[in-house]
């Protein structure tokens, strides 16, 4: 039986406990510096908190504190500026970090690790990685927001149909209709702040599963790394994957609303609906056909939003059956993530890109809401203010609709004729006039809409006020 040890060249972290080192198809497999290399920063971060409590719990004295705090600084400058060498036996971040620091730091590195697992480790990397991305992801969310208010304020009185079933509806305000995105989005962005407050908790001193023997201090790391709490039980605090189950579904549902807004552009954006010409710099042409403009990331944002779903289906499904505590299954939980968090930032950006850049094309928004078939719900509420019960009102304009579609007279001409409506009525057919008789709060007309504009104004304002509160904790 080969010592396959020897082929890779250097010791695990656990070599102490078996007679030959680690097959090369083991190492191969269970792997994870390809992806988890990005949490080297956060894993510095949390080694240097930990080294500080050493010393604090006299583990480490002052000299050999100085040697590992040093050791660390070069570590990050070298993984800064590429120069850091990995070797076969670095399975993860954490082992790369702790072989380097204890080759700089001699036998004070292999200090580095006491007290502490990696389970307890890396979970402290990931919270700190989740808390920092969350807030990446809302600072997006609002620059998307952002946009969208810019062009709800520029849209004064356009308007265009609203549809249900995507069959036209009633017209609304423009304004109203990119809004609404607006609101979803904020939605969004209190979920991502509320998973970042739940993954403000710090594992570091859990150790493996039970917590330790030595005189460690996990309120101080807690505080020294800015979490706002310390964990209640060891067991639960290496096992726990909840956060980043949350920050998945957050992604996830935030990505069906990019999936939305992108639906609706490739829409409107075609020439059966003409309502959104593109800019050529967020556009794609195709290598066949030469007049073609395509909405590839309006499509690609709807299509995306299935891999952000399956990033969260597949960790939910890894997490279902695990026993107490740690278990290796829970490597699996960082590439979901990370993929989730890179896809929906690369998204929020050319989406924010291509609306701020797009151009709404409002006379063919305003002749596609001007049918008089849209006012049929005014006329309804017209008969309404005259004492008919509603139903028996809905029944009246349903019949006139019919009549007309079936051409045997204009919308106008039988409202006119009708004995319950007349003349008057027939001027809620004019154009533009149903929109302007929204009236109640959030709704589609103009008063509303201004109100709605005022609210969502100061919406911003607090949700900024509430990020920068969070990430100066």
């Amino acid at each position: 039986m080969t010592d396959s040890g020897g082929e890779l060249g250097e010791r695990t972290l656990w070599h102490g406990r078996f007679a030959s080192g680690p097959a090369e198809e083991l190492m191969d497999y269970t792997v994870s510096l390809p992806f988890d290399r990005r949490l080297a920063a956060d894993d510095i971060t949390g080694s240097r908190a930990h080294v500080r409590g050493l010393v604090r719990g006299e583990l480490l004295d002052g000299d050999e504190a100085a040697a590992v705090l040093a050791a660390l600084d070069d570590v990050e400058r070298e993984l800064a500026d590429g120069t850091f060498v990995f070797v076969p036996s670095d399975e993860d971040i954490h082992t790369a970090v702790e072989r380097r620091v204890t080759e700089i730091a001699g036998p004070a590195g292999g200090k580095l690790h006491t007290g502490r697992s990696r389970n307890d480790q890396v979970a402290t990397d990931l919270r700190l990685y989740t808390k920092r991305a969350m807030a990446d992801v809302a600072e997006r969310v609002m620059v998307l927001q952002e946009v969208l208010l810019a062009a709800a304020e520029d849209a004064s009185e356009v308007y265009l149909p609203g549809y249900t079933h995507l069959q036209r509806a009633q017209p609304v305000l423009l304004s109203h209709h990119l809004l609404a995105h607006g609101w979803a989005l904020a939605r969004d962005l209190d979920r991502l702040l509320a998973t970042r407050d739940r993954a403000d908790v710090s594992p570091l001193g859990a150790g493996a599963l039970a917590g330790s023997s030595l005189p460690l201090d996990p309120a101080g790391t807690a505080a020294d790394l800015g979490f706002a709490a310390v964990f209640d039980n060891s067991l639960d605090a290496v096992s726990d994957r909840d956060f980043v189950a949350e920050a998945l579904f957050d992604l996830a549902l935030l990505g069906v609303h990019l999936s939305r807004i992108g639906e609706e552009v490739v829409l409107w954006s075609t020439d059966e609906f003409g309502f959104l010409k593109l800019d050529d710099a967020y556009s794609t042409g195709s290598s066949m056909l030469p007049q073609k403009k395509n909405p590839d990331i309006a499509e690609l944002a709807r299509g995306k939003a299935g891999r952000l779903i399956g990033n969260l289906t597949g960790l939910l499904v890894t997490l279902k059956g695990l026993p107490l505590a740690y278990n290796r299954d829970l490597q699996e939980d960082k590439e979901p993530l990370f993929d989730s968090v890179d896809q929906i930032l690369l998204a929020l950006g050319a989406l924010a890109g291509m609306l701020a850049t797009s151009r709404f094309q409002t006379d063919a928004m305003a002749a596609a809401a001007d049918s008089p078939y849209a006012a049929a719900t005014d006329l309804a509420e017209h008969l309404v203010r005259q004492g008919t019960p509603f139903r028996e009102a809905h029944a009246i304009v349903g019949e006139i609709v019919r009549t007309a579609l079936d051409g045997k007279g204009s919308m106008a001409d039988l409202v006119a004729d009708h004995p319950a409506l007349g003349l008057s009525a027939v001027e809620l057919l004019g154009p533009g006039v149903s929109v302007t008789r929204r009236s109640t709060r959030g709704g589609a007309g103009p008063a509303p809409v201004a109100a709605q504009l005022d609210r969502f104004r100061t919406r911003l304002g607090e949700d900024r006020a509430r990020l920068a509160s969070a990430t100066a904790r």
